[in-house]
Protein backbone atom coordinates (compact mmCIF):
# COMPACT_ATOMS: atom_id res chain seq x y z
CA UNK A 1 0.00 0.00 0.00
CA UNK A 2 1.16 3.55 -0.73
CA UNK A 3 1.91 6.37 1.65
CA UNK A 4 -0.31 7.00 4.65
CA UNK A 5 -2.50 10.05 5.04
CA UNK A 6 -0.83 12.73 7.10
CA UNK A 7 -4.02 14.68 7.67
CA UNK A 8 -6.20 13.77 10.61
CA UNK A 9 -9.83 14.79 10.68
CA UNK A 10 -13.17 14.48 8.92
CA UNK A 11 -14.69 15.64 5.67
CA UNK A 12 -18.44 16.18 5.23
CA UNK A 13 -20.25 16.24 1.90
CA UNK A 14 -23.97 15.78 1.39
CA UNK A 15 -25.18 13.06 3.76
CA UNK A 16 -21.70 11.53 3.98
CA UNK A 17 -18.79 11.97 6.37
CA UNK A 18 -15.30 10.54 5.88
CA UNK A 19 -13.21 10.11 9.04
CA UNK A 20 -9.51 9.85 8.20
CA UNK A 21 -8.44 9.00 11.71
CA UNK A 22 -10.90 6.12 12.08
CA UNK A 23 -10.62 5.10 8.43
CA UNK A 24 -14.42 5.11 8.10
CA UNK A 25 -17.06 6.43 5.73
CA UNK A 26 -20.49 7.15 7.22
CA UNK A 27 -23.84 7.91 5.61
CA UNK A 28 -26.37 9.65 7.84
CA UNK A 29 -24.22 8.57 10.78
CA UNK A 30 -24.16 4.90 9.78
CA UNK A 31 -20.91 3.26 8.74
CA UNK A 32 -20.57 2.31 5.08
CA UNK A 33 -18.14 -0.43 4.12
CA UNK A 34 -15.37 0.82 1.83
CA UNK A 35 -12.13 -1.03 1.11
CA UNK A 36 -8.74 0.58 1.73
CA UNK A 37 -7.82 1.58 -1.83
CA UNK A 38 -11.21 3.17 -2.69
CA UNK A 39 -11.05 4.90 0.71
CA UNK A 40 -7.67 6.46 -0.11
CA UNK A 41 -8.90 7.53 -3.55
CA UNK A 42 -11.94 9.26 -2.01
CA UNK A 43 -9.81 10.88 0.71
CA UNK A 44 -7.40 12.25 -1.90
CA UNK A 45 -10.23 13.75 -3.95
CA UNK A 46 -11.83 15.28 -0.84
CA UNK A 47 -8.61 17.08 0.05
CA UNK A 48 -8.82 18.99 -3.24
CA UNK A 49 -12.52 19.48 -4.10
CA UNK A 50 -13.14 21.13 -7.46
CA UNK A 51 -9.59 20.37 -8.66
CA UNK A 52 -8.51 17.75 -11.17
CA UNK A 53 -6.48 15.00 -9.50
CA UNK A 54 -4.44 13.18 -12.14
CA UNK A 55 -4.34 9.43 -12.49
CA UNK A 56 -0.58 9.59 -11.96
CA UNK A 57 -1.06 11.27 -8.57
CA UNK A 58 -3.52 8.60 -7.53
CA UNK A 59 -1.12 5.90 -8.71
CA UNK A 60 1.65 7.28 -6.48
CA UNK A 61 -0.80 7.53 -3.59
CA UNK A 62 -2.03 3.94 -3.88
CA UNK A 63 0.94 1.98 -5.20
CA UNK A 64 4.70 2.42 -4.55
CA UNK A 65 6.99 2.72 -7.57
CA UNK A 66 8.29 -0.85 -7.17
CA UNK A 67 4.81 -2.45 -7.12
CA UNK A 68 3.88 -4.42 -10.23
CA UNK A 69 0.10 -4.19 -10.73
CA UNK A 70 -2.34 -3.42 -13.52
CA UNK A 71 -2.68 0.17 -12.37
CA UNK A 72 -5.40 1.23 -14.84
CA UNK A 73 -7.61 -1.70 -13.94
CA UNK A 74 -6.99 -1.22 -10.21
CA UNK A 75 -7.80 2.50 -10.26
CA UNK A 76 -10.89 2.04 -12.40
CA UNK A 77 -12.12 -0.60 -9.97
CA UNK A 78 -11.45 1.70 -6.99
CA UNK A 79 -13.32 4.61 -8.62
CA UNK A 80 -16.27 2.32 -9.39
CA UNK A 81 -16.34 1.19 -5.75
CA UNK A 82 -16.41 4.82 -4.60
CA UNK A 83 -19.28 5.60 -6.96
CA UNK A 84 -21.19 2.53 -5.82
CA UNK A 85 -21.15 3.49 -2.14
CA UNK A 86 -21.99 7.13 -2.92
CA UNK A 87 -24.85 6.17 -5.24
CA UNK A 88 -23.09 8.08 -8.04
CA UNK A 89 -22.72 7.42 -11.77
CA UNK A 90 -20.16 8.30 -14.42
CA UNK A 91 -22.91 9.42 -16.83
CA UNK A 92 -24.55 11.93 -14.45
CA UNK A 93 -21.95 12.54 -11.73
CA UNK A 94 -22.97 14.28 -8.53
CA UNK A 95 -19.73 13.56 -6.67
CA UNK A 96 -16.89 12.08 -8.80
CA UNK A 97 -16.45 13.41 -12.32
CA UNK A 98 -14.16 11.73 -14.85
CA UNK A 99 -11.95 14.16 -16.77
CA UNK A 100 -11.07 12.36 -20.01
CA UNK A 101 -7.42 11.36 -20.32
CA UNK A 102 -6.51 13.41 -17.24
CA UNK A 103 -8.02 12.19 -14.00
CA UNK A 104 -10.94 12.86 -11.67
CA UNK A 105 -12.59 15.80 -9.92
CA UNK A 106 -14.80 15.90 -6.83
CA UNK A 107 -17.87 18.05 -7.58
CA UNK A 108 -19.75 18.38 -4.30
CA UNK A 109 -19.15 20.98 -1.63
CA UNK A 110 -16.79 19.63 1.04
CA UNK A 111 -16.55 20.84 4.63
CA UNK A 112 -13.39 19.98 6.55
CA UNK A 113 -13.97 19.26 10.24
CA UNK A 114 -11.10 19.08 12.76
CA UNK A 115 -8.47 18.75 10.03
CA UNK A 116 -5.75 20.63 11.94
CA UNK A 117 -2.61 18.63 12.79
CA UNK A 118 -2.61 16.94 16.20
CA UNK A 119 -0.90 19.17 18.78
CA UNK A 120 2.09 17.91 20.70
CA UNK A 121 2.20 17.65 24.50
CA UNK A 122 2.13 21.00 26.29
CA UNK A 123 5.40 22.18 27.77
CA UNK A 124 5.51 22.36 31.57
CA UNK A 125 5.22 25.82 33.08
CA UNK A 126 8.50 27.62 33.70
CA UNK A 127 9.58 27.38 37.37
CA UNK A 128 9.06 30.53 39.42
CA UNK A 129 12.56 31.91 40.01
CA UNK A 130 11.61 34.53 42.60
CA UNK A 131 8.92 36.72 44.08
CA UNK A 132 8.81 40.31 42.95
CA UNK A 133 7.66 43.25 44.99
CA UNK A 134 4.35 43.24 43.15
CA UNK A 135 3.59 39.75 44.50
CA UNK A 136 4.01 40.65 48.13
CA UNK A 137 0.89 41.04 50.28
CA UNK A 138 1.97 44.46 51.57
CA UNK A 139 1.69 45.86 48.03
CA UNK A 140 -1.85 44.61 47.36
CA UNK A 141 -3.60 47.76 48.60
CA UNK A 142 -1.28 49.98 46.59
CA UNK A 143 -2.32 48.42 43.27
CA UNK A 144 -6.00 47.75 44.03
CA UNK A 145 -7.26 50.95 42.34
CA UNK A 146 -5.45 50.43 39.01
CA UNK A 147 -6.81 46.85 38.83
CA UNK A 148 -10.31 48.21 39.41
CA UNK A 149 -9.83 50.79 36.69
CA UNK A 150 -8.58 48.14 34.30
CA UNK A 151 -11.69 46.02 34.98
CA UNK A 152 -13.91 49.02 34.37
CA UNK A 153 -12.23 49.77 31.04
CA UNK A 154 -12.50 46.11 30.00
CA UNK A 155 -16.21 46.10 30.82
CA UNK A 156 -16.80 49.23 28.73
CA UNK A 157 -14.90 47.78 25.79
CA UNK A 158 -16.96 44.57 25.99
CA UNK A 159 -20.22 46.53 25.95
CA UNK A 160 -19.01 48.59 22.99
CA UNK A 161 -18.02 45.47 21.02
CA UNK A 162 -21.41 43.92 21.79
CA UNK A 163 -23.29 47.00 20.53
CA UNK A 164 -21.20 47.13 17.35
CA UNK A 165 -21.86 43.43 16.75
CA UNK A 166 -25.62 43.89 17.15
CA UNK A 167 -25.57 46.84 14.73
CA UNK A 168 -23.55 44.83 12.22
CA UNK A 169 -25.91 41.86 12.49
CA UNK A 170 -28.96 44.07 11.96
CA UNK A 171 -27.39 45.68 8.88
CA UNK A 172 -26.46 42.28 7.46
CA UNK A 173 -30.01 40.94 7.92
CA UNK A 174 -31.52 43.98 6.17
CA UNK A 175 -29.09 43.69 3.27
CA UNK A 176 -29.71 39.95 3.00
CA UNK A 177 -33.42 40.58 2.58
CA UNK A 178 -32.84 43.23 -0.06
CA UNK A 179 -30.27 41.35 -2.10
CA UNK A 180 -32.33 38.18 -2.53
CA UNK A 181 -31.08 34.61 -2.96
CA UNK A 182 -27.50 33.62 -3.60
CA UNK A 183 -26.43 32.41 -7.02
CA UNK A 184 -27.52 28.83 -7.68
CA UNK A 185 -25.21 26.57 -9.67
CA UNK A 186 -27.05 23.24 -9.51
CA UNK A 187 -30.70 22.31 -9.74
CA UNK A 188 -33.05 19.34 -9.66
CA UNK A 189 -36.48 19.35 -11.31
CA UNK A 190 -38.58 16.94 -9.28
CA UNK A 191 -41.33 15.00 -11.12
CA UNK A 192 -44.24 17.37 -11.69
CA UNK A 193 -47.41 16.14 -10.04
CA UNK A 194 -50.53 15.58 -12.10
CA UNK A 195 -53.61 17.15 -10.52
CA UNK A 196 -55.87 15.06 -12.71
CA UNK A 197 -57.90 12.40 -10.91
CA UNK A 198 -57.26 10.13 -13.89
CA UNK A 199 -54.07 8.11 -13.26
CA UNK A 200 -53.74 7.51 -17.01
CA UNK A 201 -52.79 11.20 -17.34
CA UNK A 202 -49.45 10.57 -15.62
CA UNK A 203 -47.79 10.44 -19.01
CA UNK A 204 -48.59 14.13 -19.51
CA UNK A 205 -47.01 15.27 -16.21
CA UNK A 206 -43.93 13.12 -16.89
CA UNK A 207 -43.64 14.65 -20.35
CA UNK A 208 -43.78 18.15 -18.90
CA UNK A 209 -41.03 17.19 -16.43
CA UNK A 210 -38.84 15.98 -19.30
CA UNK A 211 -39.42 19.19 -21.28
CA UNK A 212 -38.50 21.40 -18.33
CA UNK A 213 -35.33 19.40 -17.60
CA UNK A 214 -34.42 19.67 -21.29
CA UNK A 215 -35.00 23.43 -21.38
CA UNK A 216 -32.98 24.12 -18.22
CA UNK A 217 -30.30 21.69 -19.37
CA UNK A 218 -29.48 24.07 -22.23
CA UNK A 219 -28.03 26.56 -19.73
CA UNK A 220 -24.30 25.83 -19.67
CA UNK A 221 -23.69 27.58 -16.32
CA UNK A 222 -26.27 25.43 -14.57
CA UNK A 223 -25.85 21.76 -13.59
CA UNK A 224 -29.24 20.07 -13.98
CA UNK A 225 -29.77 16.59 -12.55
CA UNK A 226 -30.79 13.95 -15.10
CA UNK A 227 -34.28 12.55 -15.50
CA UNK A 228 -33.15 9.10 -14.39
CA UNK A 229 -32.02 10.43 -11.02
CA UNK A 230 -35.03 12.64 -10.26
CA UNK A 231 -37.69 10.14 -11.33
CA UNK A 232 -36.79 7.95 -8.36
CA UNK A 233 -38.45 10.64 -6.22
CA UNK A 234 -41.82 10.36 -7.94
CA UNK A 235 -44.53 9.97 -5.27
CA UNK A 236 -41.78 9.94 -2.60
CA UNK A 237 -42.62 12.10 0.39
CA UNK A 238 -39.36 13.40 1.81
CA UNK A 239 -38.38 16.85 3.10
CA UNK A 240 -37.04 18.92 0.20
CA UNK A 241 -33.76 19.80 2.00
CA UNK A 242 -33.13 16.06 2.40
CA UNK A 243 -33.80 15.40 -1.30
CA UNK A 244 -31.50 18.29 -2.22
CA UNK A 245 -28.72 16.86 -0.04
CA UNK A 246 -29.13 13.42 -1.59
CA UNK A 247 -28.97 14.89 -5.09
CA UNK A 248 -26.25 17.39 -4.09
CA UNK A 249 -27.99 20.46 -5.53
CA UNK A 250 -28.37 24.08 -4.46
CA UNK A 251 -32.08 24.32 -5.32
CA UNK A 252 -35.12 22.26 -6.25
CA UNK A 253 -37.97 22.93 -8.67
CA UNK A 254 -41.28 21.28 -7.94
CA UNK A 255 -44.74 21.87 -9.35
CA UNK A 256 -48.02 20.59 -10.70
CA UNK A 257 -49.69 20.10 -14.06
CA UNK A 258 -53.42 20.29 -14.70
CA UNK A 259 -54.81 19.21 -18.03
CA UNK A 260 -58.42 19.99 -18.79
CA UNK A 261 -59.48 19.36 -22.37
CA UNK A 262 -57.33 21.59 -24.57
CA UNK A 263 -56.20 23.78 -21.66
CA UNK A 264 -53.03 23.28 -19.62
CA UNK A 265 -51.94 24.96 -16.40
CA UNK A 266 -48.37 24.55 -15.11
CA UNK A 267 -47.46 25.74 -11.62
CA UNK A 268 -43.81 25.75 -10.62
CA UNK A 269 -41.91 26.88 -7.56
CA UNK A 270 -38.21 27.30 -6.87
CA UNK A 271 -36.94 26.33 -3.42
CA UNK A 272 -33.52 27.05 -1.93
CA UNK A 273 -32.15 23.76 -0.60
CA UNK A 274 -30.19 24.99 2.41
CA UNK A 275 -33.03 27.03 3.92
CA UNK A 276 -36.14 25.30 2.49
CA UNK A 277 -37.16 28.82 1.47
CA UNK A 278 -39.52 29.48 -1.46
CA UNK A 279 -37.67 31.84 -3.78
CA UNK A 280 -40.29 32.03 -6.51
CA UNK A 281 -43.63 30.60 -7.55
CA UNK A 282 -45.74 31.17 -10.65
CA UNK A 283 -48.58 29.61 -12.67
CA UNK A 284 -48.77 29.55 -16.45
CA UNK A 285 -51.88 28.68 -18.40
CA UNK A 286 -52.55 28.23 -22.11
CA UNK A 287 -53.78 25.93 -24.82
CA UNK A 288 -52.30 22.50 -25.34
CA UNK A 289 -50.70 23.62 -28.60
CA UNK A 290 -48.75 26.26 -26.60
CA UNK A 291 -47.38 23.77 -24.06
CA UNK A 292 -43.75 24.10 -25.17
CA UNK A 293 -43.98 27.88 -25.08
CA UNK A 294 -45.26 27.66 -21.50
CA UNK A 295 -42.32 25.43 -20.58
CA UNK A 296 -39.92 27.96 -22.08
CA UNK A 297 -41.50 30.71 -19.99
CA UNK A 298 -41.00 28.65 -16.83
CA UNK A 299 -37.34 27.97 -17.70
CA UNK A 300 -36.66 31.66 -18.44
CA UNK A 301 -38.29 32.73 -15.18
CA UNK A 302 -36.18 30.24 -13.21
CA UNK A 303 -33.00 31.44 -14.96
CA UNK A 304 -33.90 35.02 -13.95
CA UNK A 305 -34.54 34.02 -10.35
CA UNK A 306 -31.27 32.14 -9.88
CA UNK A 307 -29.35 34.99 -11.53
CA UNK A 308 -27.64 32.85 -14.15
CA UNK A 309 -26.17 34.73 -17.11
CA UNK A 310 -27.37 33.29 -20.39
CA UNK A 311 -25.26 33.53 -23.52
CA UNK A 312 -26.97 34.73 -26.74
CA UNK A 313 -27.48 31.19 -28.02
CA UNK A 314 -29.17 30.12 -24.77
CA UNK A 315 -31.35 33.21 -24.76
CA UNK A 316 -32.48 32.48 -28.31
CA UNK A 317 -33.22 28.84 -27.48
CA UNK A 318 -35.41 29.74 -24.49
CA UNK A 319 -37.23 32.44 -26.44
CA UNK A 320 -37.96 30.11 -29.34
CA UNK A 321 -41.71 29.66 -29.52
CA UNK A 322 -42.63 26.19 -30.73
CA UNK A 323 -46.23 25.35 -31.53
CA UNK A 324 -47.14 21.67 -31.31
CA UNK A 325 -49.86 19.74 -33.05
CA UNK A 326 -51.96 18.35 -30.17
CA UNK A 327 -53.02 15.31 -32.22
CA UNK A 328 -49.36 14.36 -32.76
CA UNK A 329 -48.03 15.61 -29.41
CA UNK A 330 -50.36 13.38 -27.36
CA UNK A 331 -49.14 10.07 -28.84
CA UNK A 332 -45.53 11.33 -28.74
CA UNK A 333 -45.76 11.93 -24.96
CA UNK A 334 -47.36 8.52 -24.51
CA UNK A 335 -44.55 6.96 -26.54
CA UNK A 336 -41.90 8.53 -24.29
CA UNK A 337 -43.86 7.50 -21.21
CA UNK A 338 -43.91 3.82 -22.20
CA UNK A 339 -40.34 3.91 -23.56
CA UNK A 340 -39.11 5.04 -20.15
CA UNK A 341 -40.68 1.98 -18.51
CA UNK A 342 -37.90 -0.15 -20.09
CA UNK A 343 -40.03 -3.28 -20.45
CA UNK A 344 -40.84 -5.40 -23.50
CA UNK A 345 -44.52 -4.48 -23.25
CA UNK A 346 -43.66 -0.82 -22.74
CA UNK A 347 -41.39 -0.77 -25.81
CA UNK A 348 -44.08 -2.41 -27.92
CA UNK A 349 -46.58 0.30 -26.93
CA UNK A 350 -43.98 3.02 -27.42
CA UNK A 351 -43.39 1.92 -31.03
CA UNK A 352 -47.14 2.04 -31.67
CA UNK A 353 -47.50 5.54 -30.23
CA UNK A 354 -44.46 6.98 -32.02
CA UNK A 355 -45.73 5.59 -35.32
CA UNK A 356 -49.13 7.14 -34.58
CA UNK A 357 -47.48 10.52 -33.97
CA UNK A 358 -45.59 10.23 -37.27
CA UNK A 359 -48.79 9.36 -39.14
CA UNK A 360 -50.43 12.51 -37.79
CA UNK A 361 -47.33 14.66 -38.43
CA UNK A 362 -44.93 13.13 -41.00
CA UNK A 363 -42.21 15.74 -40.35
CA UNK A 364 -42.16 15.17 -36.57
CA UNK A 365 -38.42 14.79 -35.92
CA UNK A 366 -38.79 14.11 -32.17
CA UNK A 367 -41.17 11.23 -32.89
CA UNK A 368 -38.64 9.67 -35.29
CA UNK A 369 -35.96 9.99 -32.60
CA UNK A 370 -38.26 8.26 -30.10
CA UNK A 371 -38.98 5.51 -32.62
CA UNK A 372 -35.23 5.00 -33.15
CA UNK A 373 -34.68 4.69 -29.40
CA UNK A 374 -37.51 2.18 -29.11
CA UNK A 375 -36.25 -0.04 -31.92
CA UNK A 376 -32.70 0.13 -30.54
CA UNK A 377 -33.84 -1.16 -27.14
CA UNK A 378 -36.24 -3.66 -28.71
CA UNK A 379 -33.25 -5.33 -30.35
CA UNK A 380 -31.42 -5.71 -27.07
CA UNK A 381 -31.24 -9.28 -25.74
CA UNK A 382 -32.55 -8.06 -22.39
CA UNK A 383 -36.00 -7.37 -23.85
CA UNK A 384 -36.04 -9.90 -26.68
CA UNK A 385 -38.72 -8.01 -28.61
CA UNK A 386 -36.93 -8.07 -31.99
CA UNK A 387 -33.89 -9.79 -33.41
CA UNK A 388 -30.90 -7.40 -33.66
CA UNK A 389 -30.70 -7.85 -37.44
CA UNK A 390 -34.32 -6.70 -37.67
CA UNK A 391 -34.18 -3.92 -35.07
CA UNK A 392 -30.95 -2.24 -36.14
CA UNK A 393 -31.94 -1.17 -39.70
CA UNK A 394 -35.24 0.23 -38.39
CA UNK A 395 -33.54 2.10 -35.54
CA UNK A 396 -30.84 3.57 -37.77
CA UNK A 397 -33.34 4.56 -40.47
CA UNK A 398 -35.55 6.38 -37.93
CA UNK A 399 -32.56 8.22 -36.39
CA UNK A 400 -31.26 9.24 -39.81
CA UNK A 401 -34.72 10.51 -40.78
CA UNK A 402 -34.92 12.56 -37.56
CA UNK A 403 -31.58 14.26 -38.33
CA UNK A 404 -32.66 14.92 -41.93
CA UNK A 405 -35.79 16.67 -40.62
CA UNK A 406 -33.94 18.67 -37.95
CA UNK A 407 -30.15 18.48 -37.74
CA UNK A 408 -30.14 20.76 -34.66
CA UNK A 409 -32.18 18.27 -32.62
CA UNK A 410 -29.97 16.83 -29.88
CA UNK A 411 -32.25 13.82 -29.32
CA UNK A 412 -31.83 12.76 -32.95
CA UNK A 413 -28.03 12.71 -32.78
CA UNK A 414 -28.16 10.81 -29.49
CA UNK A 415 -30.53 8.28 -31.08
CA UNK A 416 -28.11 7.68 -33.95
CA UNK A 417 -25.17 7.38 -31.55
CA UNK A 418 -27.20 4.89 -29.52
CA UNK A 419 -27.78 2.78 -32.62
CA UNK A 420 -24.12 2.85 -33.62
CA UNK A 421 -23.00 2.01 -30.12
CA UNK A 422 -25.37 -0.95 -29.75
CA UNK A 423 -25.16 -2.53 -33.19
CA UNK A 424 -22.43 -1.13 -35.45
Amino acid sequence: MGENHELRGRFRFGVFELDLGAGELRKNGLRVRLQEQPFLVLATLLERPGEVVSREELQKKLWPADTFVDFDHGLNKAINKVRDVLGDSAESPRFVETIARRGYRFLAEVKAVDTTPVRGPELPAQPQLGVTALDRPDHASKFAKPNYLRSSVTWKISVFVLLVSIAFLGTWMIRSRNHGPSVIHSLAVLPLESLSSDASQDYFADGMTDELISDLGQISALRVISRTSVMTYKHVRKPLPQIARELNVDAVVEGTVLRSGDRVRITAQLIEASTDKHLWSQSYEGELRDTLALQNEVARAIADQIRINLNPQEQAALKKVAVVDPEAYEPYLKGRYFWNKRTADGLSKAIEYFNEAIERKPDYAQAYAGLADSYALAGDWKYGLLAPREAYPKAKAAATKAIALDDTLGEAHISLAFCLDNFD
